[in-house]
């Protein structure tokens, strides 16, 4: 990978953009009022409850609560990364993307010119099997073997799948015209070379399957064999486009099939994807000739919230399935599952789904998945028997280390109290846990402080409201500063404070540079939420002070309370008893 992307880039790039006319080019917009609206295009509905605000740089669903600034936008909308999002809003402001040092070099403008050629030649390719699935001499064959694996026509086009010829040399002649065309070819392994420097096509005589990225570009192919001989499969090697550990086959399609893909279902082969989107499951996605790896976990629930693992039910498709949940704990966090379905003797996705449908096939996924949680400890219990203090002990030994690296609090704890279970300790454990909860609340307790009535937003948000809508408050009110409530028990001036100070210092920032500054932070759902609260326009310095004199008056009100308890149960220093007798004094 390059380096990081500077932080002053992006908010260059979001302060040169404006959310309204980049939105409007994928969403019609129309002005309302002060904002823009539009129905949500991230949810189906009838009124527009999707509001753009020029002032803010920010959008906001009422419907659906989908939120952010312009990065956000081409993130959910285009379906990007984080650093594809920038690149394609450094494209549109025609300016390179820098790249800090400590990672590998960026790219050089000849690199990138290099690799833009090389998806356009992929492509070309991919559009050259298939017009050879529809033209070739020899298409009955290709189309006939399609047809007896139940394939349409409307599949097969979706999935852009195509004929490679038998011909040694029909992708060579086609497309190697001269030296530096072949040496290209070469290089993507779309032609191969033998030691008498002799030159053929990598693919003869296969059904083509264009492998696609994240961003739907072509870049490699499977080949399915039509008649027995020769590898199954074969798949392209790695090339400077393509690193098979971290493509998933058919996740362009899936994402392109659904904007909030609530499942996937990683399977096996190309011709499982393919026979499954035909009967209408579009969400499933096979590794290509690689085990699941933590790159495609990874990438998977960063587009949803559930990875069904579907293999086969003997000893191999089980010794796949425990790499994969190796390799997905440390993604494992709260409010994601993994499941593990496992096939009959025999069969697979593609002919399950053709023998009892799409309603009967989701519905065995449905009711016969099994947890992540049911299929760790059956696979460890078969190679430890816990009726010996021995066993239980090797049990715990080796689940440990696995169980720790879980990320989500509440999945471990689960995971930790079966384990608990499992070792005849489920008492024990249980009371530990009892213990921890009730101390962890009794500090929650000592955090709480008086809130005012619930009707009316609390001094805290209302100052992080503003400093949203207006960082310059954070100088122009510089004698509000909340650090030194730091230590108080007052809930959200932690956030308050992180918030003062980086406006502090950016106080030219917009709303749209706070939200991208904040990306990540556990608080950053409830800033985005804040933003959407409405409020009376006023005088936002005049409130945001009187918001802070609140915040001390709590403090102050806090600490007298505190002191005076005290008083009843030990004796005070003389320095807290004129410390009380200041605070009495203030509050008259």
């Amino acid at each position: 990978m390059s380096g990081r992307i500077p932080r002053e880039f992006i908010d260059d790039i979001i302060a040169r953009s404006d959310i309204v006319e980049l939105i409007d080019s994928r969403v019609s917009l129309k002005k309302a009022g002060r904002n823009y609206q539009a129905c949500c295009p991230f949810h189906n509905e009838k009124s527009p409850s999707f509001t753009v605000s020029q002032d803010k740089q920010f959008y906001h669903c009422f419907g659906c609560g989908a939120h952010g600034n312009v990065i956000t936008f081409l993130m959910e909308f285009d379906r990007l990364e984080f650093p594809e999002a920038i690149e394609e809003l450094a494209q549109y402001h025609s300016v390179e993307v820098p790249r800090e040092k400590g990672g590998a070099p960026a790219l050089s403008k000849e690199q990138k010119q290099q690799k833009g050629n090389d998806y356009e030649l992929m492509e070309k390719v991919t559009k050259y099997f298939a017009q050879q699935l529809k033209n070739h001499p020899q298409k009955d064959k290709a189309i006939d073997y399609l047809k007896g694996r139940g394939l349409s026509g409307e599949v097969v086009k979706a999935f852009d799948m195509g004929y490679a010829p038998p011909d040694w040399d029909s992708v060579l002649k086609t497309f190697g015209i001269n030296p530096e065309a072949q040496q290209q070819l070469l290089d993507l392994k779309l032609i191969t070379e033998n030691d008498n420097r002799r030159r053929f096509d990598f693919f003869r005589d296969r059904i083509m399957f264009p492998i696609r990225d994240k961003r739907g570009r072509v870049i490699g192919f499977g080949g399915r064999v039509l008649e027995d001989g020769g590898p199954k499969y074969l798949n392209s090697p790695e090339t400077r486009i393509f690193h098979k550990g971290h493509e998933l086959y058919g996740f362009y399609q899936a994402k392109q099939a659904h904007r909030n893909l609530a499942k996937v279902m990683i399977v096996e082969g190309y011709m499982d994807v393919v026979a499954l989107g035909q009967f209408g499951i579009d969400y499933a996605v096979a590794s290509l000739g690689t085990a699941t790896t933590a790159e495609h976990i990874q990438m998977l629930f960063r587009a949803t919230s559930e990875i069904i693992c579907c293999y086969d039910g003997d000893r191999a498709g089980r010794e796949a399935a425990w790499r994969a949940l190796e390799n997905a704990l440390p993604y494992l966090k709260d409010g994601v599952q993994m499941k593990f379905l496992f096939l009959p003797d025999g069969e697979d996705p593609d002919t399950l789904i053709r023998k009892i449908g799409k309603q009967a096939f989701e519905q065995q996924l449905q009711s016969d998945s099994v947890p992540l949680s049911k299929f760790f400890f059956n696979n460890l219990l078969q190679h430890h028997h816990v009726s010996s203090n021995e066993g239980k002990a090797a049990l715990k030994a080796e689940a440990m280390p696995l169980i720790e690296q879980i990320v989500g609090d509440n999945i471990r704890a689960s995971l930790l109290a079966d384990l608990s279970s499992h070792m005849g300790e489920h008492n024990k454990h249980k009371l530990e846990s009892d213990i921890a909860n009730a101390n962890r609340h009794k500090g929650l307790a000592k955090q709480d402080f008086k809130t005012p009535n619930k009707s009316t937003i609390s001094p805290v948000r209302m100052m992080i409201r503003l400093l949203l809508d207006d960082p310059s408050l954070a100088t122009t009110c510089s004698t509000s500063d909340p650090s030194p409530l730091l230590n108080t028990s007052i809930q959200g001036v932690g956030m308050l404070n992180e918030l003062f100070q980086y406006c502090k210092s950016k106080p030219t920032a917009n709303t749209a540079q706070v939200l991208e500054y904040f990306r990540g932070h556990p608080a950053s759902p409830h800033l985005a939420k804040l933003l959407s609260w409405e409020y009376a326009e006023q005088n936002q310095q005049a409130v945001f002070e009187d918001s802070f004199t609140k915040l001390l008056d709590w403090h102050l009100q806090g600490r007298m309370d505190e002191l005076f308890a005290k008083s009843r149960t030990s004796f005070l220093t003389n320095e807290e008893k004129q410390e009380l007798n200041l605070l009495v004094k203030e509050q008259k």
